[in-house]
């Protein structure tokens, strides 16, 4: 019975089903299928879709699909981790937000679900993030990376904020910064003093490794 739970939960991922794979992963719950088995059916799902996209092989709507199942999934298995306190090696903790006057979620919640995938442990914060807030939950959850998003060009300047910010409270060195989003380049990246930047959800997990070392 376990082995078809995982197997359905990562075809769940993979088919882009989620209202199958919070089923699926109710049952893994209700079977008492060891948690860190359901999760990295799920890793492995959304990894082979990241993966493809990558290769051009799927679309964006795809990965937004595969994303949103696995999200649809996470919190019944997570939970279930706590519970049991199951542990899983973590490559590094990253804090993710949408900068202040911004709103946009869709490429940020990719991204979460692909470091997590990734091994990543990620602290999600939302959208509308003020620099006081990532701050502090940068020091309450000891991150070793921040990743922030823009998507509209008003909203960009909110990153430099936050960089400054944490320079001003003489924290800059203890966390590589990442950034992305539709109103962010290369060139502007560099420019406020940013660790690094990738167009792509994809992209952001294999930057977030190269900062980290791993």
């Amino acid at each position: 019975m376990s082995l078809e739970i995982i197997e359905n939960l990562r075809r769940a991922v993979i088919e882009y089903d989620t209202e199958a794979a919070t089923s699926w992963a109710e049952r893994a719950v209700a079977e008492k299928v060891e948690p860190t088995q359901a999760l990295g059916a799920l890793t492995e799902a959304i990894r082979q879709v990241g993966d493809r996209f990558g290769k051009g092989e799927l679309w964006l709507p795809d990965l937004v699909g595969a994303a949103d199942a696995m999200q649809a999934a996470m919190p019944l298995i997570e939970a279930e981790l706590r519970r049991t306190g199951a542990k899983r090696e973590s490559l590094g903790t990253v804090v993710v937000g949408t900068v202040f006057g911004d709103i946009h979620s869709i490429g940020k919640a990719m991204v979460c679900t692909l470091l997590t995938a990734g091994g990543f442990e990620v602290h999600d914060l939302g959208v509308n993030i003020k620099a006081e807030e990532f701050i502090e939950a940068i020091d309450e959850y000891k991150a070793d990376v921040l990743a922030m998003s823009a998507l509209l060009t008003m909203t960009a300047a909110e990153q430099r904020k936050v960089i400054d910010t944490l320079k001003e409270r003489g924290i800059r060195e203890k966390v590589k910064v990442m950034v992305g989003g539709g109103a962010i380049t290369a060139d502007f990246a560099e420019s406020i003093g940013a660790d690094g930047y990738d167009p792509t959800a994809p992209g952001a997990v294999g930057l977030a490794k190269r900062l980290l070392g791993k």
